[in-house]
């Protein structure tokens, strides 16, 4: 590890509180020669010394009879400049020369200044002993006569006089002379002292950590680095700075921190106080440039060559990074530049080398910053806890917001603070809304507009949603966004429909920033979103208005209908996105603004649209749970892309959309009185959804489907639609067509025009009684074909009669299931070669609860997949065979297998070689299952895959395990590091030899909660070369009403001798016998058993070692009952181990018998001398 690495670690591990630099005890240790100097020049420097409030040493405040070497070495520890003064005689002094070695030392070892003055001596004869100099240097030496030291005292003169220093002769006069060293001084003093930090660091060491880890690479001295660092506003890009530039200047030539890069460059010369600011920092001497670029060649030329530390701090512009660190060459080797920012591109722009985005506080972290300011404890008072959490969670981690809402609600009482989160919800505290704002300011018009958007309508929409809606109103959203992401005022949530997310400050602020332009007169703001304002808007309707936006979101306690004014909306003539979430209407309105480009209205009152509003601008339209009947002859959104109509229950025919030509996704669900779609829905081109769920009267659809965009057809739940329509062309982009819970009988002929099908879902189709040849060819195709639940379907696959089956699967998936029916034997199709090579990741499911074959009847099936090289999940639940066939060995890919509640299982011989999970849930008739025998037995060898059985409910199975034949069971040939087991309470091994008891026999026991110790200490030493591993076991009891809500989450070994520790988590336990049924009267238990092979402790001798179990319970209290826990540490060498055990005892036992003798003797020995 490099001096530097390991500089900063000693930092990391002090206090946070206090950077970690040298606790310096003066600011300058004066060393001089007395008789030369000391009632002249010497008095004089030091009262200036003392006067400009510089703490300074000199020798004769020693007190007397001390030490004074040792002392004077330590206060010269103790000093952060050291100030030589050398005159004529300086070098006839041993003391003095020793001074100086001692200060060179600490110059090189703890970056303490040092400042050479030659008083009335030139620096080469310093340099070279000549001179006056050299020969008082010369006469020490004839009196010591000490070569060696005389060779040290030499080569430290030397090196002193290369140093930059005063020499005397260049100044007019002693008075400037001295001045000039005091401005000296002051600065370095100055530029030595740390920045101020939080006096509450909560998780600012964790994200330094990262930082210089990651991105600052300080060891690599031969290369320049530029690191950025990004976040909102409030975040604490600062305060990670300011701990950085604490810790890691020291080791820099030079350093620099210039704050308020942003406010200082709007002032006018900004730009050039900020450059002289850097260089006087970096080169100690005051700095003059008048001219921007001239600012630039002068950093560039005196810099070049130096190590730098340089922090730009708060950048908005790059202009400001051009002014001041323009490249990489306008610094020496190994330094280092650090941007702070809220503007990401601006980072991307300047080509930074690396990107550290500062994290929001975590919900622990936040509660602990949040109650040190509001309570000064890490948390927060009895009776203030639930009102706390909603301070933070309505903070989201923001550490400026934690700390302002802490300080302004401390000493409050509980009703204050109630009425303070009232408050804080509609306008936000000016502190943080001041911090905030700076990035929305910094945005362009449109970019604002969208910001503003996204603060009242569109947080937590699909990104693709409101990118459509944006471009229709003209504000070039793709750059819009992208700014917004940029300057960190939103994120895009990644996930499959990647929405807009934004902090709940940021959307605060958006919001009072739109408040703000009218406080009194909602009317005459853009947007409205408090429910109380556009309630007076909409009831009272004030005249004609600005309002752009509503959203209308009531609380719960004020659902309220609202008395609709006739004439509100017809004074709403901008109108553009009307949003209603769960307010009801007295009446529907009469106007509706043609401006409209979102209408969402649940609830909505009327049975029609008003009959004038055409819908010209419309792109999204939805209406939930309204008692609209139909939509109106008027209605012709010619724009819209997207319809949505969920639980319309008077809805009854889908009209012409001829008109709609723009449609993509039409969405009709749970309309239980639609019975009947416009043929016109069939030829929409770019429909790319349409979705009917749900809606069962449905019987008339389009005559023919022509939809060539269409990627989703869906009609489940339809359960009176007895056809599909025709499909008149080759639909090569649908890839899901849904017909569960229909009443089709039959599917067209014309599917087979669906040629990139991917899905076909025809589950509980109870009145479907054929299928076409043409799915057995669709099957090469598909990755999910489901006929699960069709018990009328009859179908002739090759030879074979008759078959009751469902066929299913999903891209990487695919499942083939029977429905629960009698079974017929199934053969394969005559391309049953061509189909199993087809399957991608297969998964088989074959569900059959009245079969009675004791071997799996259906050979051919396993015929037909055990040459697949893709089948990876097979279910065979609810089966009633006996055994399962051992050509399951062949099937070389499969990693799971379902076999819950087959209850007439009894046996398991095979295995498939590569399988991971094997779930036997429920199978209560299962006694012989071999795989588990050889893993109970820590044999490995066969399956190394293997990761988990799940042996819930199998009360008859039983293992030999745990015999005396069994006493070196750890030597697990698996390849993970560690795992874990579960069996059967009775199989309980005798050999697990510690033991923690809560619960005894006969006894009603208690329950234990999560943060209650369960520990167990193993008295040491452990030889770890001689350790296999160590065995954990625990029991947890289940009511009923507990068993969900209770488990180990993991178990933690740590030993007294190291910080080492390993952890076995949650959720890699081999075997599972945790009965998930348990009865009223009877409890369920669980045996969790783990095992680590303890190797990342990375020590060869552990002492004792503590074994401690995370207890897990439900967040409602519910505990469960927790029994007894025992541990177990394994050698390689059992026998070995015994004997070195009993060798160690009887060793112990000698010794103590030997100072009990020599207790005895000297007792004796004293009672004859009295």
């Amino acid at each position: 590890m490099s001096s530097s690495s390991m500089a900063f670690q000693s930092g990391a591990t002090s206090s946070s509180s206090s950077p970690s630099i040298h606790p310096w005890n003066h600011d300058v240790f004066l060393s001089f020669r007395g008789e030369d100097v000391r009632r002249n020049f010497i008095s004089h420097l030091y009262q200036a010394l003392l006067q400009r409030g510089i703490n300074t040493y000199i020798d004769n405040n020693l007190e007397r009879g001390e030490e004074i070497s040792l002392a004077l070495f330590k206060t010269i520890e103790g000093s952060m400049i050291s100030i030589i003064v050398f005159s004529k005689n300086y070098a006839e002094s041993r003391w003095c020369l020793d001074e100086l070695l001692k200060i060179l030392d600490c110059k090189e070892t703890m970056k303490q200044i040092v400042l050479p003055i030659f008083y009335d001596v030139d620096p080469s004869d310093v340099r070279h002993q000549k001179g006056i100099f050299g020969k008082s240097f010369d006469k020490l030496g004839d009196k010591l006569k000490d070569n060696a030291k005389m060779l040290k005292w030499k080569v430290a003169l030397q090196r002193v006089a290369d140093l930059s220093g005063f020499p005397l002769a260049k100044f007019r006069d002693e008075s400037t002379f001295i001045q000039e060293i005091i401005q000296w001084v002051d600065i370095r003093i100055v530029n030595q002292t740390p920045f101020s930090v939080a006096c509450h660091p909560v998780g600012i060491e964790s994200r330094i950590r990262d930082i210089y880890d990651q991105h600052l690479n300080i060891e690599m001295n031969d290369i320049i680095r530029v690191v950025g660092i990004f976040g909102t506003g409030g975040i604490g890009k600062t305060t990670i700075s300011n701990y950085i530039y604490n810790r890691i200047s020291s080791q820099f030539e030079g350093s620099c921190f210039l704050k308020d890069v942003r406010e200082t460059s709007k002032r006018k010369g900004g730009l050039l106080e900020l450059q002289n600011r850097l260089l006087s920092k970096i080169l100690g001497t005051k700095s003059n440039i008048d001219d921007e670029d001239r600012g630039i060649n002068v950093i560039r030329h005196r810099l070049s060559s130096k190590r730098v530390l340089l922090i730009l701090d708060d950048v908005d512009e790059l202009v400001q990074i051009e002014k001041l660190a323009g490249d990489r060459d306008w610094f020496g080797s190994g330094s280092r530049i650090l941007i702070t920012t809220r503007d990401q591109h601006l980072l991307e722009v300047f080509e930074v080398d690396s990107k550290y985005k500062v994290k929001i506080l975590d919900e622990n972290e936040a509660l602990r910053l949040f109650s040190l300011h509001a309570f000064k404890k890490d948390e927060p008072l009895e009776g203030y806890v639930e009102l706390s959490k909603q301070v933070t969670k309505y903070a989201q981690g923001l550490p400026l917001a934690l700390k302002v809402l802490g300080s302004d609600l401390k000493g409050q009482s509980i009703d204050e603070w109630k009425n303070a989160l009232d408050k804080y919800r509609k306008i936000p505290n000016d502190d943080i809304q001041k911090v905030l704002l700076v990035s929305y300011e910094g945005l362009h018009a449109t970019e604002k507009q969208i910001f503003l958007d996204i603060a009242f309508f569109f947080k937590g929409e699909p990104l693709a949603n409101v990118m459509k809606i944006f471009d229709c109103c003209g504000f070039s959203p793709v750059h819009g966004i992208k700014r917004l992401i940029d300057k960190c005022l939103i994120t895009i949530e990644e996930h499959y429909n990647k929405c807009v997310k934004m902090h709940e400050l940021l959307q605060v602020m958006g919001r009072e920033i739109v408040r703000l332009k009218s406080p009194e007169e909602p009317s005459k703001r853009s947007r409205l979103w408090f429910h109380e304002d556009i309630r007076e808007v909409l009831e009272e309707s004030t005249g004609p208005n600005k309002i752009e936006g509503i959203v209308l979101d009531l609380p719960k306690g004020e659902e309220e209908m609202i008395s609709l004014h006739p004439e509100a909306f017809q004074h709403m003539k901008r109108l553009g996105i009307f949003i209603n979430r769960n307010a009801c209407f007295s009446c529907a309105p009469n106007y509706l603004s043609e401006k409209l480009r979102v209408l969402d209205w649940s609830r909505y009152p009327g049975e029609s649209l008003p009959h004038n509003f055409q819908g010209k601008k419309l792109i999204f339209f939805s209406m939930h749970a309204s008692l609209i009947k139909e939509l109106g002859d008027g209605f012709k959104p010619k724009n819209l892309t997207t319809m949505t109509l969920y639980d319309c229950n008077f809805l009854e025919k889908i009209p012409d959309l001829s008109s709609i030509s723009n449609l993509k996704k039409l969405s009709v669900m749970c309309c239980t009185r639609l019975v009947e779609v416009h043929d016109s829905v069939g030829s929409l081109e770019n429909l790319s959804l349409l979705n009917f769920y749900g809606c069962s009267k449905l019987q008339i659809l389009p005559r023919s489907l022509n939809l060539r965009s269409l990627l989703q057809l869906c009609f489940d739940g339809c359960s009176s639609l007895r056809y599909l329509p025709k499909i008149e062309c080759k639909m090569e982009c649908l890839r899901k067509l849904s017909l569960n819970g229909t009443a089709i009988e039959e599917l067209p002929l014309s599917i087979a025009n669906l040629v990139g099908l991917e899905v076909l879902s025809l589950s509980n189709c109870k009145n479907l009684l054929r299928l076409p040849n043409i799915v057995c060819n669709l099957l090469q195709h598909l990755e999910f074909f489901s006929i699960a639940g069709c018990s009328n379907l009859v179908n002739k696959m090759g030879n074979d009669g008759p078959s009751h089956l469902a066929i299913e699967s999903t891209k990487m998936k695919e499942e083939i299931s029977l429905c629960e029916e009698p079974l017929h034997e199934l053969a394969p199709p005559t391309n049953s070669s061509n189909w199993s090579t087809t399957l991608q990741e297969s998964n088989l499911q074959i569900s059959c609860s009245h079969s009675e074959s004791k071997f799996f009847p259906i050979s051919s099936l396993f015929t037909m997949f055990n040459s697949s090289v893709s089948l990876k999940s097979l279910d065979l639940s609810k089966i009633g065979i006996v055994s399962l066939p051992t050509s399951i060995k062949e099937f070389v890919a499969l990693i799971q297998l379902h076999l819950h509640y087959c209850e007439k299982l009894e046996e398991i011989i095979e295995l498939p070689p590569n399988i991971r999970h094997v779930n036997v849930e429920g199978c209560k008739s299962l006694e012989r299952f071999s795989e588990v025998s050889k893993i109970l037995e820590f044999n490995r060898s066969h399956i190394r895959s293997l990761q988990r059985i799940y042996l819930s409910g199998c009360d008859k199975m039983h293992v030999n395990i745990w015999n005396d034949k069994v006493q070196n069971p750890l030597l697990w040939k698996g390849v993970y590091e560690y795992d874990a087991t579960l069996f059967p309470e009775n199989q309980i091994p005798e050999w697990l030899s510690y033991v923690h008891e809560f619960l005894k026999d006969n006894d009603d026991g208690r329950r234990r909660g999560a943060k209650e110790e369960w520990v167990i200490d193993i008295e040491g030493p452990h030889y770890l070369e001689e350790i296999s591993g160590i065995v954990l076991y625990g029991v947890i009891f289940f009511t009923a009403k507990f068993f969900v809500h209770g488990g180990i989450d993991r178990a933690k070994i740590t030993s007294n001798s190291s910080n080492y520790a390993c952890y076995i988590p949650e959720g890699v336990h081999l075997i599972n016998t945790n009965s998930d049924r348990p009865m009223e009267n009877k409890p369920a238990y669980t045996i969790w058993v783990g095992y680590s092979n303890l190797q990342s402790f990375g020590v060869k001798v552990l002492d004792n070692l503590r074994v401690q179990f995370d207890l897990r319970h439900h967040s409602d209290g519910m505990v469960p009952f927790y029994k007894s826990c025992r541990a177990k540490v394994v050698y390689k060498n059992e026998r070995r181990a015994n004997k070195k055990r009993k060798l160690e005892e009887e060793t112990t036992k000698l010794c103590m018998e030997s100072e009990t003798h020599a207790h005895e003797r000297l007792n004796q020995s004293s009672e004859c001398v009295e």
